[in-house]
C-alpha cells in the first residue's frame, strides 16, 4: 500500500556541514560496472544472437558477435601453432585473455580508442602486475601478438614494456576492469568525510521503472511528476505519490534504443511549455531513425489530450531533426528559459575527439551538433521552418553560423537546469547550469551565456585537448565554473540550484553528482572571489540514520536530478544503464528523525525521500503559493485526508507540495476531464 505520515520540519539551527540532504533518488538494482561501456566502433555493448564459443566470458554482454569471435579464435590458434605443449600450458591462458579484450564491454577504453591523438592500440591496456607476470612467463610470445616496433623494442625490459601497455586511466586496465565491474555491483557505501560534509539518509519511496532518465513537473499547479524511461514511456505520479496505470506518453515504436548497457540513445529529454496549463503543449527529445536507416535526434511538439494525464499520440509536430554520425554523444536536455524560449543541448555527434570536419562539430557554428540551440516555438520562420528564431540570438546575422545557435563548443552536456532565483530577491534567476561530460581528462560544470564558446574540442575542462586549437589566438572561451579529474569521477551529471523554502540554509547551492562513481557534490558561489567552492555530500553514519525506514547506502549511478513545483530537489539513480530491467527504484533522502513520505513495493524495489533539516515547513492549501511556516497549515484538500491503514500502523496523507495559483491568462485552462486525484493506478505499492 501507499503510506504517508504527518511531519514537522523543525530542527535546531545548524551549519551547512551538518545538514542532512533531501531529494528524490530514482534507483535500480543491478550494476552498471565501473564506467561507461563502449565498443571499438563507439557503439554500445550487446548480447550476441548466438553463443560465443571462444571468448565465452563475453557471451552475455560484450562487443563481439559470433563472426568476430571466430576471427579472434582463428588469430589465437595461428599464434599458438608456434608453441609446444609446455608453451600452450604456460602462455595459452594469457594470450587468450589478451586477444579476447576486443570483446570486452570496455574495449574502447582498453584500446584507448577515445583519444584521437594516439593511434589505436594493437594490444589492450594491461595492469602492471598482470603484465609483469605475462612478460616473465611469455616474453617470447610478444612478437606473435604484435609487430609494433616500439612494443617489440621495449619487450626486452619488463618495466619498459609494461609501462607502454599502461593506460592514462588505470581504472580500465585488464584484468582490474573486470574485477571492479563485480565490485561496483554492490550498493553505494557510506562515505565518511573527516572534515565534515553534507550528510544524507534515505527513505524508501517507489520503484518499478526501466532506466528512468528524467523527472519533471508541468508547473500547472497539479504537483504531478512525469517520469520518463529511456525506452520512450512517460509515467505520471500524482501529488499523493501514486503512479497511474496508463502512461502519459508511449513513443516506444518511434524511439531508437536497445537493451544493452551503455547505449546512449533513446528518449532523452522533455519540457513543458511555460503556458502548458492553457495550451497543453510539451516537447520531447529522442533518438529516431528514418526510412533510409539514418539515425537522427528529433525534437517534437505534442499536445495533451482532453484527459490531462494522457498525451495525444497523434499530435506530434516535428520541429527539428539532426543527423547523428555515431550512436554516442546524443545530448538530450531540453528546457524553457525564463525568457520563454526553448533551449536544446546537442552532443558533438560522437566518435572520439569530435573528429568530423576541420575543427570538429562543436567549434563549427554552421553545424547544429555540439551546441546550445534556442528556438521560439510560438512562431514560424519566414523560410518555412516550424519554429521561429529569437531576434536576439547571437549569430542571427552571421552568414557562417546557424541562427539557432545560442552557444557552442560543448561536448555532451548531460542535464542542465534553470536557476529559479533567490526566493526573496530573485537574484540568480534565469541562470542555466549544465554538466558537460568530458572525454579522458576532466568533467565540468558550465554556466551558459549567450554566444559563449565552451572550448571543446580545443579544451577539456581547464586543460588543452587539441593543442592547435587551444593555442589559437582567436580562441576566446568561457571557462567552467568547476571541473574535476577522473580520479574523482568519470561522467558528470548536472543538477539544480536549490531554491526550495523547506531548507533555507541550502539556498543557492548547486547540487550535482557523477554518474559513474555515485559521488554527490555541491557548489557554493563565493562572490568576493568570483569563484565556486565545492563541498562533498556524504552518507550519514549508522547513528545518524538509526531510525525506522532510514538507510545510509544507495546505488552508485546518478542518471539525473530533478525538482518539484515547490523547488525541492531530487535525483534519479540507477545501478544499471539498461533499458529493459524493471527492477528500478525512486529514492529520496531524509533527515534521520523525520520521515516525510514512504511508498513501498518490495517486489520491484523502492523510492526514497529525504529532508535537510531546516526550521521550515510548507503551508498546504488548494490555492496560493508555498509559504515557509512553523507548522503544517490547515484546510488540506479532503481527497488528501483519507487515512490508509495496513497490518502494522495507520498513517495519514500529507500534501507535501501545495498547489500554486496559475497566473491569469487570456484563454481558459485546458479541459480537465480526468481528475488528477483519480486512483487509476498502474500498481499500488505495498
Amino acid at each position: 500500500m501507499i503510506d504517508f505520515r504527518w511531519v514537522s520540519l523543525i530542527c535546531q539551527p545548524c551549519a551547512i556541514s551538518s545538514l542532512l540532504i533531501h531529494f528524490f533518488l530514482l534507483v535500480s538494482k543491478a550494476g552498471v560496472g565501473l564506467g561507461h561501456p563502449q565498443c571499438l566502433d563507439y557503439g554500445p555493448p550487446f548480447k550476441p544472437a548466438f553463443h560465443l564459443e571462444f571468448c565465452s566470458q563475453y557471451d552475455s554482454f560484450g562487443c563481439c558477435d559470433q563472426h568476430k569471435d571466430n576471427i579472434i579464435a582463428e588469430k589465437y590458434w595461428t599464434i599458438m601453432d608456434n608453441f609446444d605443449l609446455q608453451g600452450h600450458e604456460l602462455c595459452g591462458g594469457y594470450i587468450k585473455d589478451i586477444v579476447c579484450q576486443e570483446c570486452s564491454p570496455y574495449a574502447a577504453h582498453l584500446y584507448d580508442a577515445e583519444d584521437p591523438y594516439t593511434p589505436l592500440r594493437v594490444l589492450p591496456g594491461l595492469c602492471f602486475n598482470y603484465c609483469s607476470e605475462f612478460h616473465v612467463k611469455c616474453q617470447s610470445s610478444i612478437s606473435f601478438l604484435t609487430d609494433d616496433k616500439r612494443l617489440l623494442e621495449a619487450s626486452a625490459n619488463r618495466v619498459d614494456f609494461c609501462n607502454l601497455l599502461s593506460l592514462p586511466d588505470p581504472d580500465y586496465c585488464y584484468p582490474d576492469v573486470a574485477e571492479k565491474l563485480d565490485l561496483n555491483k554492490r550498493l553505494g557505501s557510506v562515505v565518511e568525510d573527516p572534515e565534515g560534509c553534507l550528510k544524507l539518509c534515505l527513505v524508501e519511496v517507489a520503484n518499478g521503472l526501466r532506466n528512468p532518465v528524467l523527472m519533471i513537473h508541468a508547473n500547472d499547479g497539479t504537483h504531478r511528476m512525469f517520469v520518463a524511461e529511456q525506452v520512450g514511456l512517460v509515467w505520471v505520479y500524482l501529488a499523493n505519490g501514486s503512479m497511474l496505470q496508463e502512461p502519459f506518453l508511449n513513443l516506444q515504436e518511434n524511439v531508437v534504443s536497445s537493451p544493452w548497457h551503455g547505449d546512449e540513445r533513446g528518449f532523452l529529454g522533455m519540457a513543458f511549455h511555460p503556458k502548458f496549463l492553457y495550451n497543453g503543449r510539451f516537447y520531447v527529445y529522442y533518438s529516431s531513425i528514418d526510412e533510409e536507416y539514418v539515425e537522427k535526434i528529433r525534437i517534437s511538439e505534442f499536445r495533451v489530450s482532453r484527459d490531462i494525464n494522457r498525451a495525444d499520440p497523434f499530435s506530434e509536430r516535428v520541429l527539428l531533426e539532426v543527423e547523428e554520425p555515431a550512436p554516442n554523444h546524443n545530448g538530450g536536455q531540453i528546457l524553457f528559459g525564463t525568457d520563454g524560449y526553448l533551449y536544446i543541448f546537442t552532443g558533438d555527434g560522437g566518435l572520439n575527439g569530435d573528429p568530423l570536419g576541420e575543427f570538429g562539430n562543436s567549434q563549427n557554428k554552421s553545424a547544429l551538433l555540439g551546441k546550445v540551440l534556442r528556438l521560439d516555438v510560438d512562431s514560424r520562420s519566414p523560410d518555412g521552418k516550424p519554429y521561429g528564431i529569437p531576434p536576439d540570438n547571437p549569430f542571427v546575422y552571421d552568414r557562417n553560423a546557424r541562427p539557432e545557435v545560442y552557444a557552442y563548443g560543448v561536448r555532451n552536456m548531460w542535464r542542465c537546469s534553470v536557476d529559479r532565483g533567490d526566493p526573496l530577491t530573485k537574484k540568480g534567476r534565469g541562470r542555466i547550469f549544465c554538466g558537460d561530460v568530458g572525454q579522458s581528462r576532466a568533467e565540468e560544470v558550465d554556466l551558459i551565456t549567450k554566444g559563449g564558446n565552451y572550448g571543446w574540442r580545443a579544451k577539456e575542462g581547464f586543460e588543452c585537448f587539441d593543442l592547435m586549437l587551444c593555442y589559437n589566438a582567436s580562441l576566446v572561451d568561457v571557462l567552467p565554473i568547476f571541473a574535476y579529474g577522473h580520479s574523482v569521477g568519470k561522467s558528470v551529471t548536472g543538477g539544480y540550484v536549490y531554491r526550495g523554502c523547506e531548507f533555507p540554509n541550502l539556498n543557492g547551492l548547486y547540487i550535482f553528482g557523477d554518474f559513474m562513481t555515485g559521488r554527490l557534490m555541491a557548489l557554493h558561489e563565493d562572490e568576493s572571489k568570483n569563484e565556486w567552492e565545492k563541498q562533498d555530500i556524504c552518507m550519514g553514519d549508522l547513528t545518524t540514520c538509526a531510525f525506522p525506514s532510514l538507510i545510509n547506502t544507495h546505488s552508485n549511478y546518478i542518471i539525473s536530478f530533478a525538482e518539484n513545483e515547490a523547488g525541492t530537489a531530487s535525483k534519479l539513480i540507477t545501478n544499471e544503464a539498461h533499458t529493459t530491467d524493471t527492477i528500478r527504484v525512486i529514492q529520496r533522502e531524509s533527515k534521520s528523525h523525520r520521515t516525510l513520505v514512504t511508498f513501498r513495493s518490495p517486489q520491484f524495489g523502492s523510492i526514497w525521500q529525504s529532508h535537510f533539516g531546516d526550521p521550515a515547513v510548507y503551508s498546504a492549501s488548494t490555492t496560493g503559493t508555498p509559504k515557509c511556516r512553523g507548522k503544517v497549515a490547515e484546510n488540506l484538500p479532503k481527497t488528501h485526508l483519507k487515512t490508509k491503514a495496513n497490518a502494522h500502523e495507520t498513517r495519514k496523507n500529507i500534501w507535501i507540495n501545495p498547489p500554486k495559483t496559475p497566473e491569469k491568462a487570456e484563454q481558459e485552462p485546458i479541459t480537465r476531464r480526468a481528475a488528477v486525484g483519480k486512483s487509476r493506478h498502474r500498481r499500488r505499492m505495498e
